[in-house]
């Protein structure tokens, strides 16, 4: 599955699918949400909360590729993510795209 920002495949005519997302609610366990608290406190990159927002990402972006899949696309254009916070330590993400068939 080809995935791609961009709004149009040079050189091909695409037949529009829909719109397609994959979406996942990600939190960290207790342990590492305690540690990210306390590197508040000095400063510096929370690996903990990456690591988690870079696993969600990768979840929501499969879930919007079987999706594409499932409606026969041959890719994903203007792939775009969003996240947001829904609670302390826990994170939205969603990917999201438009589904094309190459002609």
């Amino acid at each position: 599955m080809l995935l791609v920002n961009i709004d149009y495949l040079p050189g091909r005519e695409l037949e529009v699918l829909g719109v397609v997302k994959g979406t996942v609610v990600q939190s960290k366990n207790f342990g590492k949400d305690f540690m990210a608290g306390m590197k508040t406190l000095v400063g510096g990159e929370i690996t903990g909360y990456t690591e988690m927002l870079v696993e969600a990402r990768q979840i929501a972006t499969k879930r919007m590729v079987d999706e594409a899949e499932a409606l026969g696309a041959d890719a994903v254009v203007n792939v775009r993510y969003g996240s947001s916070s829904v609670m302390q330590g826990a994170a939205e993400v969603i990917a999201y795209g438009t589904a094309v068939k190459y002609r």
